[in-house]
């Protein structure tokens, strides 16, 4: 696990190498352990290491037996071991354990489809000497980041947008597209970041320079649900059976490491069902960590110390109160970009809280998207029967007072009747909005000048409509795989991780079990209200029938809660109509509008309210 980052001249003359040493200072967190770099002619590569395959050897960039193939690498191949041995009966010979040395070699026999062999999560540069080719790429599910730019005619990229932002050239003018989608989205989604002059490189997609060319973009891989003639047809229990073993199989492949490895165990089904297959497939006593909150309504610690308990595990844990939002500066300066899932403030505590014990974790992202974890998929069901009716109900229930409490009746209720009787695509993202379109224009009228924005649901329908012949829940899925999995749920489990120097995996989007959740029929993960049906069925073998049967679990916090109690002073200070004057952007009327409304439970604006408060700490933040 790394940070890595580089420089090319796009004009093909030696390029100028003087940022590289800043760029790799700014990932240091990431890579504590090595720093290495290379200037080769147009192109030069650095890396920040965290040793945990072959800790003495495995200093990066790492070069080909003749010097003609450099790699930097951030991420762990998981199946290098296999790679090695086969390219060993080919002929080539390895100077180390690690497993970046096994990508120069991989690509000295396939090339570009090398990207294909491999099992992991990776964010990657390969430098061939020889050809004078530059090739960047991103793991299918962008499970590891990577930004680039081509401003002032160098291609750069790193790991994070912090090692860009000093670059000659580099602007600071925002990207509108990229703000609007935030407000629609809490993240930012790929290929967008906030700055005209960066953009991620997205999940699956190769790009390839060449001096004198410009950079090429392609899709190496794109995981998709089967069509729906192709959907798996066998009995339950046989593809049970099934995607136990390919579940068994991804965490014993996780698990591989040279320091030790932990889980992060939040009390849900996902979590628990990782911790016990990590239990059995582990030679150590297990280590597991979760976060607990004050409020009993959020609080899980029981059910995981359940699961702790039985599996025997070393179980940590620590409780999140209000006084946790002191931290959110510091969160803001670590995405670099405006990021509002509230979950970053656990996914922080819990990666301090590991990183004490472990250099590695397992953690449950992917669960929910492959198999059908969340209520919006019921929801999805529920509305292509009841749509029309529920639109008649509307009237009730905006007349219920909000409540604090998590995922409350009330909520539910309000965005379902809101949303029910729209087509799918609208309805599913109508579920989730953080602010509708109106009352995005209104807040950011002055930001556009008279231009329109692109909707940002445009980039949702170009995903849906690729997915024309799946199954329907199928293909809602597939929305909520990017941007949401990608630029939000890996994004915060990546930044917050590696702020303490961790790293954290993600067994669930292994290739080979995804290869599976993606040709389940719709009744293998939601029927009715039931959810996550198969991989509950894979669940109660292994755990107790409350976790295996229980609710969906994860890391959201008291937010409704504490904007009406202990964070109000905070959001009345941050979000006053002078401090918004003075940042500029955002309209205060509107602002202020909402978080009335929220205080006097007249609605639950806490996300949308959230969202303004990580975005103004994030203007704060870049006025440093």
């Amino acid at each position: 696990m790394c940070g890595i980052c580089g420089l090319a001249a796009l004009d093909g003359a030696a390029v100028d190498a003087a940022p590289l040493e800043a760029m790799s200072a700014a990932l240091v967190h990431r890579g504590p352990d090595d720093a290495g770099s290379l200037v080769d002619g147009p192109v030069a590569l650095a890396a920040r290491r965290l040793s945990i395959i072959d800790l003495a050897g495995g200093h990066q960039p790492i070069a080909s037996e003749d010097g003609r193939v450099h790699a930097v690498q951030n991420g762990e191949i998981l199946n290098h071991e296999a790679l090695r041995r086969d390219l060993q009966r080919d002929g080539h010979s390895f100077a180390t354990r690690c497993d970046t040395e096994v990508l120069v070699h991989l690509y000295e026999q396939r090339g570009e489809g090398m990207l294909e062999a491999l099992r992991g999560m990776f964010a990657i540069a390969i430098w061939d000497a020889r050809e004078q080719r530059l090739l960047l790429a991103r793991d299918r599910f962008g499970i590891k980041p990577l930004y680039w730019s081509t401003a002032a005619g160098v291609l750069s990229f790193a790991s994070e947008l912090k090692a860009l932002r000093g670059l000659p050239g580099f602007g600071d003018e925002l990207d509108r597209d990229a703000v609007e989608a935030y407000f629609a989205f809490n993240s930012i989604p790929s290929p967008l970041t906030i700055f005209r002059d960066a953009r991620k490189l997205e999940p699956g997609t190769l790009l390839s320079w060449r001096p004198g060319q410009p950079p090429q973009l392609r899709r190496w891989c794109r995981p998709a649900p089967v069509q729906a003639g192709a959907v798996r047809t066998e009995d339950e229990r046989e593809l049970a059976a099934e995607l136990a073993e390919r579940l068994r199989d991804s965490v014993r492949a996780h698990l591989v490491s040279d320091v030790p490895v932990g889980v992060w165990l939040s009390g849900g089904v996902d979590s628990g069902l990782l911790a016990a297959l990590a239990a059995q497939e582990s030679g150590e006593r297990l280590r597991t960590f979760s976060i607990g909150f004050e409020e009993r309504s959020f609080d899980e610690l029981d059910r995981a110390r359940l699961v702790a308990g039985r599996l025997g595990a070393e179980h940590h844990e620590a409780i999140l109160g209000p006084e946790s939002v002191a931290l959110l500066p510091q969160l803001a300066a670590a995405f670099d970009e405006p990021y509002a899932d509230s979950s970053a403030l656990p996914a922080d505590a819990v990666s301090r809280l590991t990183a004490q014990h472990v250099k590695v974790a397992l953690s449950g992202e992917g669960g929910d998207e492959l198999f059908g974890g969340y209520q919006t998929y019921a929801a999805d069901l529920l509305a292509a029967r009841l749509g029309g009716v529920a639109r008649f109900a509307r009237p009730l229930v905006e007349r219920i007072p909000s409540s604090s409490r998590r995922v409350s009746l009330d909520y539910k209720a309000r965005r379902f009747v809101r949303a029910a009787h729209l087509p799918a695509l609208e309805r599913h993202h109508g579920w989730k909005e953080i602010l509708a379109p109106e009352l995005r224009a209104q807040l950011l009228a002055g930001m556009h000048d008279g231009r329109p924005p692109r909707d940002p649901l445009d980039q949702l329908r170009e995903r849906y409509a690729q997915t024309a012949g799946a199954q329907p829940l199928a293909r809602l899925q597939d929305v909520d795989i990017a941007p949401y999995l990608a630029d939000d749920l890996l994004t915060k489990t990546d930044r917050m991780s590696m702020a303490h120097s961790l790293e954290v995996r993600v067994p669930f989007l292994d290739p080979h079990v995804a290869e599976l959740a993606l040709a389940l029929p719709t009744s293998a993960k939601v029927r009715g209200l039931a959810k996550k049906r198969l991989l509950r069925s894979v669940a109660g073998t292994l755990l107790p029938r409350e976790i295996a049967r229980g609710a969906k679990r994860g890391f959201s916090i008291p937010m409704a809660a504490w904007l009406r109690g202990p964070l109000l002073p905070m959001a009345r200070d941050l979000l006053a109509p002078a401090a918004l004057a003075r940042r500029g952007l955002l309209d205060a009327s509107v602002v202020t509008r909402l978080l009335d409304e929220h205080v006097a439970r007249r609605e639950d604006h806490s996300r949308a309210l959230w969202g303004l408060l990580c975005f103004v700490l994030w203007q704060e933040q870049d006025r440093r």
